[in-house]
């Protein structure tokens, strides 16, 4: 870049965006890069404070924001997802789908500590809409060295930094345990409330089994909406220690294997989630999912919908942003509930 007076600029090239902000009305560029600069733009330019102008001088050793941007785009890009163009050096990224958005805090780390360059991204681990905006890139500096970004792009490796994996609605299977329910001693509360969160997904309930309390009735209940076809079966009732809550054990005798019997989430200490060899998921939901806004349940039902794998570590990882703050007007997904990467 070659800094010459604005008044003396007729002819030259601009190489960077001009902002124009008019409070309440406009914030946007007056002028792009590359813009040839007329007569007629001397006045436009000194009213935005611009005595003085950057002309672009071309060095092959170096690259323009716009350039490194996309660098960082490329970087970050991945399946079910597209890039706006740059604009005052900054390029967005547009989810293409409903889905899970998942980014590599570790990479991302590495890139946004590396300096004079940043990626931001929405909380990893959470939905979003199509059309939504997951991430942004940009450089600190007008222009910076292509060695540099050369380094970047040796740092993140190679593969793309963001993930986005398209929600697929499940067919489903609820089974409704307790001798209370079984009986007909209380109305069955629980059930209706699963079958209105699944449905925020499109999910279909297929099969809704009432058991008592027999832990072998309990798992012939799971077996038999599994055998008819079922993606995913929640288990509702039974899951605390007492003594009489045989959940657990009926879930763990269809052979599923047991990836955790709670987790460090409040509401939703007591989920149990489990697969079978074929990879359905079989969850074991507390009480407080019936009456709670969100719970773990919400947190995790994104991964089982997107075939993400759930382990262990990222449920003992729920600690660090899993305490629900309980407010008066949930904002969920909008919140810290959850975000623990």
């Amino acid at each position: 870049m070659k800094q010459i007076k604005t008044v003396d600029a007729v002819g030259q090239v601009l190489c960077h965006d001009i902002t124009q902000i008019i409070k309440g009305v406009t914030k946007d560029a007056v002028f792009r890069k590359g813009h040839v600069i007329r007569e007629e733009d001397i006045p436009v330019l000194l009213s935005v404070g611009k005595d003085n102008i950057y002309i672009w001088e071309r060095d092959e050793s170096m690259l323009h924001e716009d350039e490194a941007a996309e660098i960082l785009r490329d970087i970050c890009i991945n399946d079910n997802m597209w890039p706006t163009a740059p604009k005052e050096g900054k390029i967005n990224i547009i989810a293409d789908c409903d889905g899970l958005f998942i980014a590599d805090m570790e990479r991302m780390l590495k890139i946004n500590a590396f300096g004079r360059m940043m990626i931001a991204t929405l909380p990893s681990g959470i939905p979003v809409k199509k059309g939504e905006k997951i991430a942004g890139t940009r450089v600190i500096p007008l222009v910076i060295e292509k060695e540099t970004m050369e380094q970047a792009k040796a740092l993140a490796g190679d593969e793309p930094l963001l993930r986005l994996l398209p929600i697929r609605p499940r067919r489903y299977g609820i089974v409704t345990t307790g001798n209370e329910v079984f009986h007909g001693r209380i109305k069955d509360t629980f059930s209706p409330v699963i079958i209105e969160k699944m449905e925020e997904y499109g999910c279909e309930l297929m099969g809704h089994e009432i058991s008592d309390d027999d832990p072998a009735r309990i798992t012939a209940c799971i077996n038999k909406l599994l055998d008819a076809g079922a993606e995913m079966v929640l288990c509702t009732g039974g899951m605390s220690v007492d003594p009489d809550d045989k959940t657990p054990l009926a879930i763990k005798n269809t052979g599923a294997n047991i990836i955790s019997h709670g987790a460090p989430v409040l509401p939703g200490a007591m989920f149990l989630l489990s697969y079978m060899e074929d990879g359905r998921p079989i969850c074991g939901l507390p009480g407080c999912a019936m009456y709670a806004k969100r719970t773990i349940f919400d947190i995790v039902l994104p991964f089982l919908l997107a075939d993400e794998p759930v382990t262990v570590d990222m449920l003992a990882g729920l600690g660090n942003g899993g305490l629900c703050r309980n407010c008066d007007e949930c904002h969920f997904p909008n919140c810290g509930f959850g975000k623990w990467r």
